[in-house]
């Protein structure tokens, strides 16, 4: 089977909404080669096969936001019904109602491109995990790092302008001797005259 539409389109498609990911309504009729009004209509018809964690109808609000950020038509023959979103198992069920040879073609590119997604979600959480790790790691070593250039610093500063003590006296730099007082002898009647 050769793929008829690129991985990235599907891609693409895939939106977040409520906390998962989803396929509009039109998104996949127009995937699965039907016009959008009929496959709703099939999916109406077969609503018991479509539980909430398969499809849900977006908000009036959620319809504007969707507006607002990818040019959905809104008015002179846009849509007059909100849409439907489709999950993944949403995806594969619509094209088994739809009994299309196309609409099961494609379903299996839809559920590659859901698979392909959740895998770069979760290389990208691991990714962020790693990055997170070295972080800390790098943040530990540069602490330690900071701490040993300030202590450094500290004592170079410290060195070179020593604090002083208003109560001790400053210290002399001299040699200076110490000694108790000789004491001469002089022989008698010799005053005055050096001694011997």
């Amino acid at each position: 089977m050769k793929e008829f539409v690129p991985s990235e389109m599907i891609e693409g498609k895939i939106l977040l909404l409520r906390g998962r990911r989803v396929m509009l309504d039109r998104d996949l009729a127009a995937l699965y080669e039907v016009p959008t009004f009929r496959f709703n209509e099939a999916v109406k018809r077969h609503r018991r096969q479509f539980p909430e964690d398969f499809m849900f109808r977006l908000t009036r609000r959620e319809t504007e936001n969707l507006t607002s950020q990818f040019a959905m038509s809104s008015s002179h023959g846009g849509r007059r019904t909100l849409p439907y979103a489709f999950t993944e198992h949403g995806c594969v069920m619509a094209a088994n109602i739809l009994r299309s040879e196309r609409a099961v073609q494609m379903s299996v590119f839809v559920v590659r491109a859901f698979v392909r997604m959740r895998q770069l979600i979760g290389s990208q959480q691991e990714l962020s995990a790693k990055l997170a790790d070295l972080e800390k790691q790098l943040t530990v070593r540069l602490d330690t790092h900071e701490t040993a250039i300030v202590d450094v610093l500290r004592q170079l500063m410290l060195l070179l302008n020593p604090p002083s003590d208003p109560e001790e006296p400053p210290k002399r730099i001299s040699f200076t001797a110490k000694e108790s007082l000789a004491v001469y002898k002089c022989r008698p009647g010799t005053a005055g005259q050096a001694p011997l």
